[in-house]
């Protein structure tokens, strides 16, 4: 947006970010949310995601993890990667 724009939604001058923003996951609520995914695949006795989910899993998992401590991350990558093979021997 250009200056022009936010001056009409404005009646202040809003000064520029001085840098860019950096974002900070609350590593609970990642925790929690790869904790889901996790007990869902353990209570599962078929894989209970299609193709999409399955690949949206493989990826985005590890990359939540890198928001929590190195040793708790690589623990719940391994179990992710072994559920993941348990239910894919079962299809």
């Amino acid at each position: 947006m250009n200056k022009h724009q936010l001056d009409m939604f404005s009646t202040h001058e809003e000064p520029a970010p001085s840098g860019p923003v950096v974002y900070r996951a609350d590593p609970d609520k990642v925790r929690l949310k790869l904790e889901r995914i996790l007990a869902e695949a353990r209570a599962a006795k078929t894989m209970p995601w299609d193709r999409a989910k399955q690949g949206y899993y493989r990826t985005v998992f590890p990359q939540m993890t890198r928001w929590l401590p190195e040793d708790e991350a690589t623990a719940l990558c391994e179990e992710f990667s072994q559920q993941i093979e348990r239910l894919g021997r079962v299809a």
